[in-house]
């Protein structure tokens, strides 16, 4: 049985008067785990609990054995945001460079991540004169610096290019295939069959816990979008 690296348990955040996660639990091991649901259902903010960015009513969030946002897990959690989090006025290599000696990384680290996300070529090039897409792939080395066990992914391929998106699928599995948790938000539903399990979330909750195929089976849809609002229609009804 694998070793779970999150583990939370009655998690309860409040925004304002909003109950944004209403008391959830789960447990996520090594592999490709996608976090899928419509925007606003709370996705981000469970990511944000996970890296400790995020105060919390009451529950609690434990990451590789400590509490999320503890110290100890300073190299050993990448987190990437919806927005690009880099220094648009440096290159490419000087963000990576700067991002390596905070962490207290070897320089060679940032040449590998640099590649690892096919942004060689741009390496000299100021950052704020990037695309969007090439942006969020700075921000993506940045959090492959050290060689994190646990990678958290807040809808990394949003605007990529079909071919991209595919490589860097192909990016996250071999992470994975290294003992890693990586988890992956997304309101692509298609995105779905790319990972070793699911967790689909609505109104704050996990409605479904599983492999792409035991959720389809479970529900007799051909497709996890078809799965999702059979989910919904069924708790509705």
């Amino acid at each position: 049985m694998m070793k779970n690296i999150i583990e939370v348990r009655d998690l309860v955040v409040v925004r304002g008067s909003q109950e944004v996660l209403p008391g959830i639990s789960l447990d996520v091991t090594p592999g490709v785990t996608g976090l899928l649901g419509p925007s606003g259902c709370g996705k981000t903010t469970l990511m944000r609990a996970l890296v400790g960015a995020q105060r919390l009513r009451s529950g609690s969030v434990e990451v590789l054995g400590e509490p999320a946002g503890s110290a100890p897990l300073r190299t050993r959690v990448g987190y990437v945001t919806q927005a690009a989090s880099v220094y648009d006025d440096l290159t490419v290599a000087e963000n990576l460079t700067f991002f390596a000696r905070v962490l207290g990384v070897e320089r060679s680290s940032a040449e590998e991540v640099v590649a690892s996300v096919g942004l060689a070529d741009h390496r000299h090039q100021v950052v704020g004169r990037l695309s969007g897409g090439q942006r969020s792939r700075v921000s993506l080395a940045v959090a492959l610096l050290g060689s994190p066990e646990m990678l958290v992914l807040d809808e990394p391929t949003v605007g990529l290019d079909p071919v991209l998106r595919r490589d860097l699928w192909g990016l996250f599995h071999r992470i994975a295939d290294g003992g890693a948790a990586v988890l992956v938000s997304s309101h692509v539903m298609d995105e779905a069959e790319r990972c070793d399990r699911l967790l689909l979330m609505r109104e704050g909750r996990i409605i479904a816990d599983g492999t792409p195929s035991e959720i389809r089976t479970r529900t007799g849809a051909a497709d996890i979008e078809q799965a999702f609002l059979h989910l919904v229609e069924g708790a509705a009804a």
